[in-house]
């Protein structure tokens, strides 16, 4: 094992054994969304998946903190033209986004898929790049950012 394997073994064996939570993108990682509410943990050991409890418990929320989430009042969803690239915004050609309130999607040349998160003014909040993300991905973030129609 090399030296910076184990250095990261270690930091994992650290983490796991003082309740650490992870990061939304290690969480992501490891295939857990970023709504996941902490009563779906308990439900792992019914699929034979109790492997999968300690990251689980670590990467997800409990109900009440789901209850404060903040909602955007609109987004824009900037993409390229040829969609062939960026299988993962590929929902933007069907009905799929006229369920998420103010979402509008920008045909911008040559770009990367970016979302943009919209303040009450109208302003950018935050912005993401979804390169990496899948269709679920996307989709379930817009879900659990704007209201739905």
């Amino acid at each position: 094992m090399s030296g910076e394997v184990y250095l990261l073994w270690l930091l994992s064996l650290f983490q796991t054994s003082c309740g650490a939570e992870l990061s939304s993108e290690a969480c992501r990682d490891l295939g857990f969304s970023s709504n996941l509410l902490c009563s779906s943990c308990d439900l792992l050991g019914e699929f034979s998946l109790t492997k999968l409890q300690p990251d689980c418990g670590r990467c997800c929320q409990q109900e009440a903190q789901m209850e404060g989430r903040k909602l955007y009042p609109g987004a824009i969803l900037e993409v390229c033209g040829k969609l062939g690239r960026f299988p993962q915004v590929q929902f933007v050609r069907s009905e799929k986004p006229k369920i998420f309130k103010g979402l509008q999607i920008k045909y911008v040349r040559g770009s990367d898929p970016v979302l943009k998160l919209l303040d009450d003014n109208g302003n950018i909040a935050e912005e993401l790049s979804i390169l990496k993300w899948n269709t679920d991905s996307v989709e379930e973030f817009l879900g659990e950012k704007l209201e739905r129609i």
